[in-house]
């Protein structure tokens, strides 16, 4: 297990080391999760239009179910890396147990909603009659597997607590290329069509859940920690992921409130709109994996006792973070003619689409920083002010951006709207880095 840090050792080299040995391989983990609905969708592709179509409100349904709780594993990462700091290592995989527990509880709660439920929200997706059997199909089967798929999420920031950002890496190839081989094989060999498709993915996650609850349950058993419920522990981890959810339902109304927009300005902004769209979530998993290792390099510091190195480690990191927003830029700029032609061929699309890019651009600086700092206070255990700071950034954004069609903006003057809200993030969470009030240490923050 890593040393606890020092100030002593909080030189820029020392920094870079760190960030890149947790960065890296939590990136690969990043690209490797949409990989599971692109295989799911190549697969069912095949099948028929009516089945992809099903597949798309299905997945949509269940990602909403599952990205709200990625708190599991933002908070465990902080929560773990401070026990990791001050040297309670039992403590560290107990309070990851705690969050396991917390998803196990979580998963089964969305599929007592969700699988009595399942035609109504297909439906209120907008599933024509010849998807809506599919898409209820694969959602009713898929939803087995949330909670599994939760657990891997807690499971994860138990490891990235425990700085380990190469197991989430090594399971997540896994799991993909054994979603793969069950999909091809339930689809085509027995037969199963779109619900071989959704069994697969549950089998999938189910395993992936399994080997990370090995490795936490060999880990408990190292240091002799209890494996039982913890009913106070998992009320506490609760208590600390309830900000960060209502952090994340704020940023999914903005992405919402954007789309919504965008589908009233027209097909051809609508069309292109998703195009910046899917590459701006691209460009996010490269910063994000920044932030992951900021979550749990400045929870350990602060667990340390280090608030000097804690310091050191945040600047360090802003410069990484506006350098890749930088080279992120540049690379949209320059690479724009390559990958343009391979999402569309209309030339109205093309040309709402090229000026909504070059803000997109120009705002991956901002980002970095935004994404570095976000995880920095993540890290800090800071839930309640990221909350607020979120809150405060939709409703700024909100009414500007449902303005613009009624002003005759157009697709550009809606993205230079994500170009303020990515300002006023950054804004506030400069403000509450400078103040230093996320510099709380010890060993559980206070």
């Amino acid at each position: 297990m890593t040393q606890a840090p020092t100030s002593a050792r909080s030189t820029p080299r020392h920094h870079d080391r760190e960030i890149i040995a947790l960065a890296l391989p939590a990136f690969g983990a990043l690209v490797a999760e949409p990989l599971f609905v692109m295989v799911d969708s190549a697969v069912v592709g095949h099948l028929g239009t009516a089945q992809l179509a099903g597949l798309g409100v299905a997945a949509a349904l269940l990602a909403t179910a599952v990205n709200i709780f990625v708190f599991l594993a933002y908070a465990t990462t902080a929560a773990v890396a401070r026990r990791v700091g001050a040297g309670d290592l039992a403590g560290a995989i107990r309070q990851g147990m705690d969050g396991i527990w917390l998803a196990l509880l979580l998963g089964a709660t969305v599929i007592a909603v969700a699988l009595p439920t399942a035609p109504a929200l297909v439906d209120l997706f907008g599933a024509s009659d010849t998807a809506a059997p599919y898409a209820v199909t694969y959602l009713r089967i898929s939803t087995l597997g949330i909670p599994a798929m939760l657990v891997v999420l807690a499971a994860t920031g138990v490891l990235r607590g425990l700085q380990d950002t190469r197991t989430p890496l090594y399971v997540a190839v896994g799991g993909f290329g054994a979603n793969a081989a069950l999909n091809a094989t339930l689809v085509y060999g027995a037969g199963l069509g779109i619900a071989g498709s959704a069994w697969g993915t549950v089998i999938a996650q189910n395993a992936m859940a399994a080997v990370y609850l090995a490795v936490v349950v060999r880990g408990a058993r190292r240091h002799g920690t209890s494996l039982r419920p913890d009913a106070a522990g998992i009320r506490a981890c609760a208590h600390a992921g309830a900000p960060l959810l209502i952090r994340t339902l704020s940023l999914r109304a903005v992405m919402l409130i954007a789309t919504a927009v965008a589908a009233r300005l027209g097909d051809t902004d609508i069309a292109a709109h998703q195009i910046v769209l899917t590459l701006w979530s691209l460009l996010a998993f490269a910063l994000d994996a920044i932030a992951i290792a900021g979550q749990a390099i400045i929870g350990r510091y602060l667990g340390a006792g280090d608030e000097e190195g804690a310091r050191a480690a945040c600047r360090r990191m802003v410069r990484w973070g506006i350098a890749s927003g930088v080279a992120l830029g540049l690379l949209v700029v320059a690479s724009r003619p390559l990958f343009i032609p391979l999402f569309t061929t209309d030339s109205a699309v093309r040309d709402a689409l090229l000026p909504a890019l070059l803000v997109t651009a120009l705002i991956q600086p901002v980002s970095g920083v935004v994404f570095v700092l976000d995880g920095v206070l993540m890290g800090a255990g800071d839930g309640p002010y990221l909350a607020w700071a979120m809150i405060a950034t939709l409703a700024v954004f909100a009414p500007v951006a449902l303005l613009v069609p009624s002003l005759g903006g157009g697709l550009t003057a809606l993205w230079c709207t994500m170009a303020l809200m990515m300002s006023v993030r950054m804004a506030t969470l400069w403000l509450r880095t400078r103040s230093g009030r996320w510099i709380v240490t010890g060993a559980v923050r206070g």
